[in-house]
Parts: C-alpha cells; sequence; structure tokens
C-alpha cells in the first residue's frame, strides 16, 4: 500500500490531537473513562492533547502525509514502566499529573494510567505503541497496518521488542496478525471493558 509516513513535529501537534479525539470517540476504553457522549465530546480531546503532548516530548509519532492516521510511539528503558513518575511523590506523577491537566474531577483519567502502567513489562527495553488512531472516514483502508508495520520494521531493525495494550477485540486481532502475542491475563477495567497487553518480539531482517 502506497502510503507516505514521516515524523510529525509540534507544528503538526494540532491536527494529531483532532485526529486522535475523532478516531476514539467511540472507543471502549474512552467511553469507560469519559462516560455520556456530550461530556465525551468536550472533555476527550484535553487528554488526546496531553497524550500527544506527551510522545512529542519523549517519542516518536509517525503520521501519514495526508493526516489521516497517526501512531504514538515511546521508547521505554529497562526497569521503567512508563508511567511517567519521577519518583517525588504521588502528586509529582503521571497519571496524577495528567487527571489535574485534563479533569480534576475525574478519577478515571488517573486510575487509567495507574492500572496500564501497572501491567506495563519492565524487565526489557521496548517500543511502546501507546496509541494509533485513523481518522473514521477512513477506518478499513488499511492505513492503520501500514503505520505499524513501518515502525516494527523499524523496530526489526533495531532488535527492539514492541509492547501495546489492544483496546478491543478488533484491534487485538489485528495486532495478532502482525505478530503480537498476549501476555498475561487481561486488564478488566473496574465496571468496564477489558483491555489486553501483548508483546512481540523483533524478527531477524529479511535476506
Amino acid at each position: 500500500m502506497g502510503v507516505a509516513i514521516r515524523t510529525a513535529g509540534q507544528g503538526d501537534r494540532d491536527q494529531v490531537v483532532r485526529l486522535l479525539d475523532g478516531a476514539f470517540q467511540h472507543d471502549p476504553v474512552s467511553s469507560w473513562v469519559f462516560p455520556g457522549e456530550e461530556y465525551r465530546r468536550a472533555t476527550h480531546p484535553r487528554l488526546m492533547a496531553a497524550f500527544t503532548d506527551a510522545v512529542l516530548a519523549d517519542g516518536r509519532i509517525d503520521l501519514t502525509e495526508d493526516g489521516s492516521a497517526c501512531a504514538l510511539w515511546l521508547p521505554v528503558p529497562a526497569g521503567d514502566h512508563g508511567d511517567g513518575g519521577d519518583g517525588a511523590g504521588p502528586e509529582d506523577d503521571g497519571p496524577a499529573m495528567v487527571r489535574r491537566e485534563v479533569d480534576p474531577d475525574n478519577e478515571r483519567v488517573e486510575l487509567i494510567g495507574r492500572l496500564t502502567a501497572g501491567i506495563h513489562p519492565s524487565d526489557r527495553a521496548h517500543a511502546y505503541l501507546w496509541m494509533i488512531g485513523v481518522a473514521p472516514e477512513r477506518q478499513g483502508e488499511g492505513l492503520g497496518t501500514t503505520l505499524i508495520e513501518s515502525a516494527l520494521d523499524r523496530c526489526d531493525r533495531e532488535g527492539l521488542p514492541a509492547y501495546l495494550e489492544a483496546s478491543n477485540a478488533d484491534s487485538r486481532r489485528l495486532y495478532q496478525r502482525l505478530g503480537f502475542d498476549l501476555v498475561g491475563r487481561p486488564l478488566q477495567l473496574p465496571d468496564g471493558p477489558l483491555m489486553w497487553p501483548m508483546w512481540r518480539e523483533p524478527r531477524p531482517p529479511t535476506p
């Protein structure tokens, strides 16, 4: 599939936030964090902005040239759960900071960060696919697959494993087709949906 992919920069921030907001408005996990469509429409973009800013600062955003799909990747060193905490105390860690920035009265904004950090592998350095979003009108065209395959080729060249949490059954099946395996038990969000932790070992380069 001939899709041009580039690395997003600060000038692409607003476009990436809009893209992620549209792609995840009806995702089961986003619906759990922000129950109610009106509330979600008003508040969800702030969470997507926080995620985008974090990855622009410390990771890499792959963006299709036409702006219809993006993937947010973070490098995670061995021994790091990827929660953004710096050890300074509960009020200064990543999930608490995001909650204060996004929606202080919504404990689920913080809880989702703590729960996913709690299942995040920490024994080996890896690339973490935090989010991948495709514009609703372009879903089903293979754009997400193309973005992931491009990044996985990069992981294979670097000998780096990849990790993610699938937020719905359809994405879980896609990731399995791309070589990810389920690891451990699914994460059951309180009174909410499942998330599936998945891991992919790097593959030797094709001769």
